[in-house]
């Protein structure tokens, strides 16, 4: 009897669990499709966007992209995470360069530098060593 107790409490909280990451997933996907709304709307009521307004927008891309692949497979990529931190950080470059005295701007270029490597460093291997079991699925 404990058994098949066990194994219905042990389906319902992974049922619930799911449940709870498709609600934030399609919070986190309203959330940036908001933001994109509103950054849409600042760059019309100035008149036309300008670099740092473009990489937002391509920051908002990626993450609505990363949303769309998370509900396809239902797995997380690092490299998404890594893509949309080196965009950060080139828009915050960009944008707030010429307010940055120089040791600022050579530790941003450092860490998109260590952070293109780590990109590097885990595409390749994915091709060295393949895929791991979880991404077969």
């Amino acid at each position: 009897m404990s058994e098949k107790i066990f194994s219905i409490s042990k389906l319902a909280g992974i049922k619930m669990a799911e449940t709870f990451q498709l609600g934030l997933l399609f919070l986190a996907g309203f959330g940036i499709f908001w933001a994109t709304i509103i950054e849409v709307g600042k760059v019309v009521g100035k008149g036309g966007p300008d670099l740092g307004d473009v990489l937002m927008l391509f920051l908002l891309i990626e993450l609505a992209a990363m949303v769309a692949i998370y509900f396809k497979t239902n797995r997380l990529s690092v490299r998404f995470l890594v893509y949309i931190a080196i965009t950060a950080l080139t828009r915050v470059l960009v944008v707030d360069a010429k307010y940055m005295e120089n040791p600022q701007i050579l530790t941003i270029v450092g860490a998109i530098f260590v952070l293109t490597l780590g990109v590097f460093i885990l595409r390749m291997c994915e091709v060295w060593f393949g895929e791991d079991d979880e991404q077969k699925d």
